[in-house]
């Protein structure tokens, strides 16, 4: 039990350090938890044997990251990608797979031999690729997005790859195997898997969500996350077992699921486990460099690794331009995809089993796989800081039609009797509208009227970073009190940049929405009861022009007070014992009083504005 604790303080301690000091110099996480894995392995010699095990269980961060992803996507939008996914994809795997097996071949290796190289260095990184991707926002651009549709087609590609290699084998011992249709003829396993496929997009489509139903009623919030966590391994499971890839059958899933009201909930409770495991995954990789070999063959090791890099760079580089990828787009794209991936191991595993590659040629190519990822944090890094200078942003700004859009300009939180009057105008206007609300059967109930509504708790972290306020213009906070204060806080610290509209229940909940970071704060009851005010003021003897008068003054200088009373609110004190605010509020209704009674006696009222204006970011 020591050894496990100790192993797990020293993976984690290396990680905080090591990605905290990568993000600090613009490096991104990968590299930290690349560097992390080096130092803890090869360099200090902490951990040992156990990264084997440990890297097979990190996988699975892969299989979440791609469950993620297919959240992402609508099956109309997959659609819109079917181009780039077949004829893109396809042309990146046949060609570098035909040239990289025609060039290990010219140095005097046999077929097989450089089939199963061309396979293993074809694919790419999934997990360093799209994470960075997502780090640096370049998923919606239109190098991202081609990369993605490469990426996924590499994940289906794998599937004939695994079968491909025993059949290379010269070695007559059968290894057993996992796979239940591993004895079946080819058009058997063609239709188990459609069949399967189909039961997979239909139970989720339509168990799921009854299920959802079941749990948001339990209120039992880790049920909610055990579920998802069972739901995501049952898929892969189900996929391994018939020989497809479990993060193809996981991404088929979240498609399932892409339309789903509960889409950005299930993404909150997955995306901590899948980024804590791709991390995981990210150290065995780097702890896993082989330094003797690597000092040994450096410079033919080092070579053939660059020279990788670019032979897949150039084929890559090539077929961009042949789909008319934009200049900046086709760079991206190019040294994007580059390395070898982490199916690669895998590919590796099996040719070693099948004693395919020689025992030295198995080592070299392991430490190429390795080294290659280990350089894709910096490959991005050239394109960001060398190729992009200004131009990335006006690339990402202008998606073409084969673009997937990115998230919304707006975000409702609570699709209450506030927030819907908020959405109905916006909508009406022809904004597109991120819609969450934490009440199930609400979500259900506006689906019917046709307004798109997701399910999700919006006080949680996870929920907040998935919905896509990066990109946001204006954030619209329209849920319970104490819940908009904790959102409010949140958010402002971590996207000082986005415009926060928020509804206060009372004056007094309205300062501490002021102190939490809101732009504008609306008191939700204010504007009925002074309208209700105009009318009392009519019907006790007031003449309309001059109750409106009086009314139009009274919500200015309402809204101005409110302004400078919140400046003595201390969130540490209860309202009733914070002395400084108590005489502020009983001066300014002194005060008030007192110009309103020279108002009605018809007296020129003076009286120190700060500078209010309906524009003004403050208290309405």
């Amino acid at each position: 039990m020591t050894d496990i604790l100790l192993y797990i303080f020293i993976y984690l301690i290396f990680a905080i350090g090591a990605v905290l000091l990568s993000q600090k110099f613009g490096l991104g996480s990968v590299l930290g938890y690349l560097m992390a894995g080096v130092m803890i392995g090869p360099v200090l010699g902490l951990v040992g044997e156990e990264t084997q095990f440990i890297q097979h269980i990190a996988e699975f961060g892969v299989v979440m990251m791609l469950f993620l992803v297919g959240l992402e996507l609508e099956p109309k939008k997959l659609w819109k990608l079917r181009r780039k996914l077949l004829g893109l994809g396809g042309l990146q795997v046949g060609l570098t797979l035909f040239i990289i097996a025609i060039i290990v071949h010219t140095f005097g290796y046999g077929w097989r031999v450089s089939i199963t190289i061309g396979c293993i260095l074809a694919l790419s990184s999934t997990a360093i690729v799209l994470q960075t991707f997502n780090e640096k926002n370049l998923i919606s651009s239109q190098g991202g997005q081609a990369g993605f549709a490469v990426l996924l087609f590499q994940d289906v590609a794998a599937i004939p790859m695994l079968a491909l290699l025993p059949s290379l084998s010269t070695y007559s011992h059968k290894q057993e195997s996992e796979y239940l249709l591993i004895e079946q003829s080819g058009w058997v396993v063609a239709l188990v898997s459609v069949i399967v496929i189909a039961i997979v997009i239909l139970g989720v489509r339509h168990l799921v969500p009854i299920i959802f139903r079941f749990i948001i009623k339990s209120r039992i919030r880790e049920m909610f996350t055990a579920f998802m966590l069972a739901l995501v391994v049952g898929v892969a499971t189900i996929m391994s077992a018939i020989g497809l890839s479990a993060a193809l059958g996981a991404f088929v899933a979240g498609v399932g699921l892409a339309n789903s009201p509960y889409r950005h909930e299930m993404e909150s409770h997955i995306e901590p486990f899948k980024g804590i495991l791709l991390g995981l995954f990210f150290i065995t990789v780097g702890a896993n460099i082989n330094f003797s070999v690597l000092r040994q063959e450096f410079f033919l090791i080092v070579s053939i690794t660059l020279g990788v890099l670019l032979v897949k760079a150039l084929i890559l580089f090539a077929l961009g331009k042949l789909f008319r990828l934009k200049p900046l787009a086709n760079k991206l794209f190019a040294l994007a995809l580059s390395q070898a991936g982490e199916f690669g191991f895998v590919l590796l595993s099996i040719a070693q089993q099948n004693r395919i590659l020689p025992v030295t040629l198995h080592n070299r190519i392991t430490l190429i796989v390795t080294l290659s990822m280990l350089l894709t944090p910096l490959l991005f890094l050239f394109y960001e800081k060398v190729l992009s200078q200004q131009s990335i942003k006006k690339e990402n700004q202008k998606p073409s039609d084969n673009d997937i859009p990115e998230e919304n300009s707006v975000v409702l939180l609570g699709h209450g009797r506030f927030g819907q009057q908020i959405n109905s105008l916006l909508t009406a206007c022809g904004f597109h509208i991120t819609v969450i609300d934490d009440h199930a059967d609400r979500v259900e109930g506006l689906a019917r009227y046709g307004i798109k509504t997701y399910y999700g708790d919006a006080t949680r972290p996870e929920l907040l970073n998935s919905i896509g306020l990066a990109q946001a213009k204006l954030l619209v906070v329209a849920v319970g009190n104490n819940q908009s204060v904790e959102i409010v806080d949140y958010v402002r610290r971590h996207y000082p940049h986005l415009t926060i509209l928020a509804r206060a229940y009372d004056r007094f909940h309205a300062f501490d929405l002021h102190h939490a970071g809101a732009d504008f704060i609306i008191r939700e009851t204010v504007d009925s009861a002074i309208r209700s005010g105009r009318i009392a003021l009519e019907q006790l003897g007031f003449q309309s022009d001059k109750a409106r008068e009086i009314i139009k003054f009274y919500a200015m200088r309402d809204r101005d007070l409110s302004d400078k009373i919140a400046q003595t609110h201390n969130t540490n004190i209860p309202h009733f014992a914070n002395e400084q605010m108590i005489n502020a509020i009983k001066d300014a209704d002194i005060e008030t009083k007192r110009l309103i009674d020279a108002l009605i006696r018809g007296e020129p009222v003076e009286w120190e504005e700060q500078s209010w204006t309906w524009l003004k970011k403050g208290i309405s």
